[in-house]
């Protein structure tokens, strides 16, 4: 029996979202017949009575206060997360996780040091996505077209000729975290010092009007692609994790060409990261019909509202054999890294 351990939680501002997400894959997973157990970043271990309190799928509106996300920080187990028992024995890590301590490499180099196998992408991957001015100018020379930005602080005219409105965003960031749509002057310096409550490094980018899309990649497959249509002005935290907050199609009404296209485009931009395993590529359509790659998230949310899910389930695969399908690329992985080592 496979040996798995869901790592989840973290200290982040989507430790909510992670549990939840958690909640989802802990079930699918033990539906197939794996020996699951789950460790969070803080707690460490959790017990079936810890699991039932912690594996909520239900998210918050909001996310954790600053007060809140300080006390997680001080209490976060960091590199000594390796040292914990289930995990060294583990067959493979399933990483449910979210923000720079998920996404951004710190646990993917953490289990590297440790020889802990894990699903998803690597340090270098993690770290090329979650940075989204890097990772905008790889899209670019993978040719997929991306939002014109800035890094804050930026000379006035630079700002100016990205018009308004804009987006202003946390660099390293997901779930939406920090992001404000900026429509005034006035506006910008408030949406800047948000930005920076989350990240030292601020983006701010050209809004680009019209439909919201997003494609999910597993395996080096795209699948189908989705169309969100939120109840706020952006695809915010709330609408992302509140239940009838946006509504989602899948796959999204678009031609064939289409879909083909911003498809290919996914992928590009996947591979561009070098990212492996899966992913969530994330897309603004205008209304001239041109796709505009905004973001990829390395380990995407995994909740009962989540999109990859619905993505893969679009394309024919059941959320358990999603699941399936990414901790076996994970355990080939490793067993191809054994036979050379041995």
């Amino acid at each position: 029996m496979t040996r798995i351990v869901v790592l989840t939680g973290g200290s982040t501002p989507e430790r909510e979202v992670a549990f939840a997400g958690a909640a989802q894959v802990v079930s699918a997973l033990r539906s197939g017949g794996a020996d699951v157990s789950v460790v969070d970043t803080v707690a460490g271990a959790l017990s079936p009575a810890d699991e039932a309190r912690s594996l909520v799928p239900a998210v918050g509106r909001t996310p954790p206060t600053d007060e809140e996300l300080a006390a997680l920080r001080d209490a976060d187990l960091g590199p000594a997360i390796i040292e914990i028992p289930a995990l060294r024995d583990a067959d493979l890590a399933f990483l449910v996780l979210h923000g720079k301590q998920g996404e951004g490499g710190e646990v993917q180099a953490l289990l590297d040091l440790a020889s802990i196998p894990y699903t998803g992408s690597d340090l270098l991957g993690s770290a090329l996505a979650m940075d989204k001015d890097i990772a905008k100018r790889l899209f670019r020379s993978a040719q997929v077209s991306t939002p014109d930005w800035v890094v804050w602080p930026a000379d006035p005219k630079t700002v100016a000729g990205l018009g308004l409105p804009l987006i202003v965003k946390p660099s390293r960031e997901g779930s939406t975290v920090g992001l404000s749509v900026v429509k005034s002057e006035a506006e910008l310096d408030p949406a800047v010092r948000l930005a920076r409550r989350y990240d030292d490094q601020v983006i701010l980018e050209r809004y680009v009007p019209g439909r919201e899309l997003t494609v999910g990649i597993l395996g080096d497959r795209a699948l189908a692609v989705g169309e969100i249509i939120p109840s706020h002005e952006i695809f915010d935290y709330e609408c992302k994790y509140t239940p009838g907050m946006s509504r989602e199609t899948f796959p999204a009404d678009l031609d064939p060409r289409t879909s083909t296209r911003v498809q290919a485009l996914a992928l590009s931009a996947h591979r561009a990261l070098k990212l492996r395993d899966f992913s969530r590529v994330d897309f603004r359509l205008d209304p001239g019909g041109a796709p505009y790659c905004l973001e990829v998230n390395t380990l995407p949310g995994m909740t009962r509202t989540s999109l990859f899910p619905q993505s893969a389930a679009a394309a024919g695969i059941e959320f358990a054999d999603a699941c399936q399908q990414i901790a076996d690329l994970a355990l080939r992985r490793a067993a191809v890294r054994n036979k050379v080592g041995a």
